[in-house]
């Protein structure tokens, strides 16, 4: 089923109506900034645009935008290095990457140190405007979602990544183990196939190794379980998939 377009203005800051989206642009192609800038505007969103990376961080944490179109490859800084700085700054600001047409690579790293999606350059703006909606949909889900869960004895704190157990010791979680927790979330009782989580979590495509998925679950498992061997809630669908249960 394909998603209707949502308009920002309409819906405002991630759901809000009191005003706008603000969508910082981190790109320094005078021609692309032109182009991206005018047509975000039109759409109704809110628009600050960065053209360096030395003081990227400093200027997008002043303005707390809802959302970086954020490009690799930037004077000063590169995209890379302002994504993993914000995220260890524990931003959690959705991050659109701009990548190169062959850069595989590059998307692969981006997506690990902490971006959320990626369009490959050259791409059309319809494209990039259809990322943003969904990107931003995907983050009015995640925000409905409880920051606190219980499974079974074990108590899970989302917003700070942390798994305590009825001793009180505790383990973190990694972002990645808190991503595949919260999407599962939105599908209780439902099972989800290796190949979903792949595109939806990891915003790989299919055709990755889905081993992958199956390394995480298992750490997952084994913080979240009071018996990693036998899951009560986390649980495997041989041939299917994963589903979250009981919570």
């Amino acid at each position: 089923m394909t998603e209707s377009p949502e308009s920002p203005s309409t819906h405002g800051p991630l759901g809000s109506h009191e005003s706008p989206i603000k969508i910082t642009l981190v790109e320094d192609e005078p021609a692309l900034v032109f182009t991206l800038q005018d047509t975000l505007e039109s759409e109704g969103y809110e628009v600050q645009v960065i053209q360096e990376g030395t003081h990227a961080v400093e200027a997008i944490e002043k303005n707390r935008p809802n959302l970086i179109v954020l490009d690799l490859m930037l004077p000063g800084k590169s995209g890379f290095e302002i994504c993993e700085e914000l995220r260890a700054k524990g931003n959690a600001t959705p991050i659109l990457m701009l990548t190169a047409r062959e850069a595989e690579a590059d998307k692969v790293k981006g997506l690990t140190i902490g971006a959320d999606d990626y369009v490959t350059k050259p791409f059309s703006v319809k494209e990039l405007l259809a990322r943003i909606q969904a990107l931003l949909r995907r983050t009015r889900q995640l925000q409905a979602l409880p920051n606190h869960l219980t499974m079974g004895d074990v108590e899970i704190d989302l917003r700070n990544a942390i798994v305590t157990r009825p001793d009180g010791t505790t383990q973190d979680l990694s972002t990645r183990e808190v991503q595949i927790i919260q999407y599962l979330m939105q599908r209780p009782n439902e099972p989800v196939s290796r190949d979903e989580l792949l595109e939806q979590v990891w915003r790989y495509e299919q055709s990755t190794n889905t081993r992958t998925v199956d390394v995480h679950i298992s750490k997952l498992r084994s913080k979240i379980e009071g018996d990693g061997d036998n899951p009560k809630h986390l649980v495997t669908l041989h041939g299917v998939g994963y589903m979250l249960k009981d919570i």
